[in-house]
């Protein structure tokens, strides 16, 4: 690689870190000094900001919260999304293509639309501010999402598998648990990733379904905002956590995530 190239990935590389970078060093300051100067540093190092989410049930129940959610999501979306992108993997019905093309178009309309009938069919069960609430209003969005990208990873596993193991004398669940499932791990874990990224980083929704029980981090984070101003280092401090369980998702399927973006047809 040619200097030019080395220079300009490493402005590319500051770039992109510069935000975070300021991020983790204003969660390490006290208001004062972020107000008060600019520095590259914390000339006083202070974890008051930390110690106050870790010590307020208030904060640290909204990280409980949304990971509880975003975890249910995650595995109904799998649940249903596996059937119904095997059946559109290996079969042809009446409708298949136009039905298969309509799922995409649940992601072309923002979730703002869906929130006042979620609300009052909410309200009217008695389910309203609860983790399966929220959980089941992403999935609107992350189930067709996710039957894309599965079909394309199971379209890519020969049909001639499914037939030798009904031939071996193999049932469907076994089948489908033991053998295929397997072939498509890499395509499993890239759909519980932008499963996972939706419902994490999703506010709307999830802060106008919940009031106490359930109420996000997102939504908590709103109440560094006071009479007093915004409390910028305790802001910075959750938002320094909030990146934290996405970083480690995408560590754990950094290998799959180029076939996810292309739904498997790479």
């Amino acid at each position: 690689m040619t200097k030019r190239k080395w220079l300009g990935l490493c402005l590319y590389l500051i770039f992109l870190m510069l935000p975070i970078y300021w991020l983790v060093i204003m969660s390490f300051k006290s208001n004062e000094e972020i107000l008060g100067q600019l520095t590259f540093w914390p000339q006083t190092l202070s974890f008051d900001n930390y110690v106050k989410i870790f010590s307020d049930p208030t904060w640290y129940m909204g990280y409980v919260n949304s990971i509880l959610y975003v975890l249910m999501n995650v595995i109904i979306t799998l649940i249903t999304a596996l059937p119904a992108a095997y059946a559109f993997s290996r079969y042809r019905f009446l409708g298949d293509k136009h039905l298969f093309f309509w799922l995409l178009t649940n992601k072309m309309s923002p979730p703002a639309i869906a929130l006042l009938p979620f609300f009052q069919l909410y309200s009217a069960v008695g389910i309203f501010d609860t983790h399966i609430a929220v959980a089941l209003a992403h999935c609107l969005f992350t189930i067709p999402l996710a039957v894309w990208i599965l079909e394309g990873f199971m379209s890519g596993v020969p049909r001639e598998i499914d037939e030798t193991a009904y031939i071996d004398g193999y049932s469907f669940p076994r089948f489908f648990v033991t053998i295929f499932l397997p072939m498509i791990r890499s395509g499993v874990g890239v759909t519980a990733f932008f499963s996972f990224m939706f419902s994490w980083v999703e506010l709307l929704m999830a802060r106008t379904l919940t009031s106490v029980d359930a109420k996000p981090i997102g939504a908590i984070m709103t109440r560094t905002v006071g009479a007093a101003g915004v409390d910028w280092g305790l802001l910075a401090a959750a938002g320094v956590l909030t990146i934290i369980p996405g970083c480690l998702v995408v560590w754990f399927v950094r290998n799959h995530i180029a076939r996810g973006f292309a739904l498997g047809r790479v």
